[in-house]
């Protein structure tokens, strides 16, 4: 990975919320079902970009620090959109979904929840996740809803590199040393039960036809991409049972509620501060 695609700096916002909330002024509010759609893709971007946080003076070299760093202020800028529009539902901001709901209320998926562990693994869960979203918004931006698709018009182009950084990686350590082969391919070992519920369809994608993206339909080219790039980085798919998860994404991972108490402790301490 050359020098200038690991430390590449990227918008924070895909999307600005501020444009988003003007939609909503002039009367484009999202409906129950749309703004729980939105909630699970905001909420997952939200808790990843928490996750990567953490490394920003912790990566192995100091391109990771900006590369990490940059791609959680991607994943903070389309959580911002998501959260933004998933709020006009019911009259609640950006701030108040991410801050003043609690661990039930959240709609992310188990694999963003997960913790970091070392690089390799952080890396494994990167390549899903980035994959995952990939595929998700490059079919979103067809929506029949134009704020998800202008939302997801913004957020691939910068998934893009997301999924090149993770490939990169993954490369690098599956076809390295010994000593690297063995940890991608335990980060993998351990992220994969998670990946079968980002797949998993439940009743609001039948109510969501032409609006949300119905996850199954996205398993197949995952799959596909996932296998060119393990077979490049000698590595083989995990043949692992899938986790227990819950397909409509009320129930998390015992992870979840530290996270939380981290994220939102400055917010809840002092509520109504500004700087």
């Amino acid at each position: 990975m050359s020098g200038e695609s690991a430390t590449r700096i990227t918008p924070g916002n895909a999307l600005r919320p501020e444009d988003i909330a003007q939609q909503v002024t002039d009367g484009s509010k999202a409906s129950e079902d749309i703004a729980e759609y939105a909630l699970r893709l905001g909420d997952d971007a939200l808790i990843l970009a928490q996750r990567l946080g953490w490394w920003i003076s912790r990566a192995p070299e100091l391109e990771e620090d900006v590369a990490l760093g940059n791609i959680a202020l991607d994943q903070i800028g389309h959580a911002r959109s998501f959260l933004t529009y998933a709020g006009s539902a019911w009259g609640k901001s950006e701030d108040d979904l991410a801050y003043w709901r609690g661990e039930s209320e959240f709609r992310s998926s188990y694999l963003v929840e997960q913790p970091n562990g070392d690089f390799g693994r952080t890396i494994a869960r990167q390549l899903v996740i980035a994959a995952y979203q990939h595929e998700l918004y490059s079919r979103l931006v067809d929506s029949q809803d134009e704020t998800l698709a202008a939302i997801a018009a913004k957020a691939v182009k910068e998934v893009d590199y997301h999924r090149d950084h993770a490939e990169q990686w993954t490369v690098r350590l599956g076809d390295g040393t010994e000593e690297s082969h063995r940890r991608i391919a335990a980060g993998f070992m351990s992220v994969w039960p998670y990946v079968q519920q980002l797949f998993e369809d439940d009743d609001l994608f039948d109510r969501l036809g032409g609006i949300a993206v119905r996850p199954s339909e996205l398993r197949e080219s995952f799959d596909a991409y996932i296998a060119a790039v393990f077979a490049e980085a000698t590595l083989e798919v995990p043949d692992v049972q899938p986790a227990m998860t819950d397909k409509t994404r009320v129930k998390h991972s015992e992870h979840l509620g530290y996270l939380l108490a981290e994220m939102q402790v400055l917010a809840r301490e002092h509520p109504g501060a500004s700087w």
